[in-house]
């Protein structure tokens, strides 16, 4: 694995994606998802809005560096309260 620039935040950022993969699962497991429809135009699953949720993330953080910001963290706070609006009414 030598290929990859294993730096802590690379580890973060892995290790975040599992531990939602897991928690999702576990979530399934226990209380089954229901196809809803609410913010977003198509009628999605809990799944769904974490999928959609992880890539405007990546779109919130390209547009913040793009627009000329070098500290991400706020973008990430932006990605987390996107992530609050859109499975609570997504």
């Amino acid at each position: 694995m030598s290929w990859m620039a294993w730096t802590m935040p690379t580890a973060l950022f892995f290790v975040s994606i599992v531990c939602m993969l897991v928690t999702m699962t576990v979530l399934e497991l226990n209380f089954p998802t229901t196809v809803r429809k609410g913010l977003l135009p198509i009628a999605t699953t809990r799944g769904d809005r974490m999928f959609v949720w992880l890539l405007s993330a990546a779109f919130i953080h390209l547009a913040w560096l793009a627009v000329g910001f070098a500290i991400v963290w706020p973008a990430t706070v932006i990605s987390m309260l996107w992530l609050a609006v859109l499975m609570r009414w997504g």
